[in-house]
């Protein structure tokens, strides 16, 4: 009898992470910019919260995160970014099932690969 193989799905779950992460920081900056009114308090709040979006994910959540920490406050760090954008959404008046999905999805993929992101190098 073989030994089982290393699963195969990892890759594809972390790039599904990857994609989740990216279209709730999407999500975050559309909202800055569209909920407020143009030009200034729309474009500076977009820009601001686009920025902010991509800075916790760049120190906290990347493939290589420049502040360690354990998985707890990734995964906390990780459940308010979407928990965000599916607020975002909603605020936009987004039809309610497709937050709803990307929130199960992004908290369903972020508990299934928290135990296996890479090590710090």
């Amino acid at each position: 009898m073989t030994a089982p193989a290393a699963p195969r799905a990892l890759p594809a779950l972390m790039f599904a992470r990857s994609l989740v992460h990216l279209l709730a920081v999407i999500a975050v900056g559309v909202w800055g910019f569209l909920a407020w009114p143009l030009p200034w308090p729309g474009v500076l709040i977009g820009v601001a919260v686009s920025l902010l979006a991509v800075l916790l994910w760049a120190l906290f959540l990347s493939p290589k995160p420049v502040l360690a920490v354990d998985r707890f406050g990734g995964s906390l760090i990780e459940l308010l970014l979407i928990g965000a954008a599916v607020a975002a959404a909603l605020d936009l008046g987004v039809f309610w099932v497709i937050p709803a999905v990307l929130g199960v999805l992004g908290a369903v993929l972020g508990f299934i690969t928290a135990g296996v992101r890479p090590a710090r190098a």
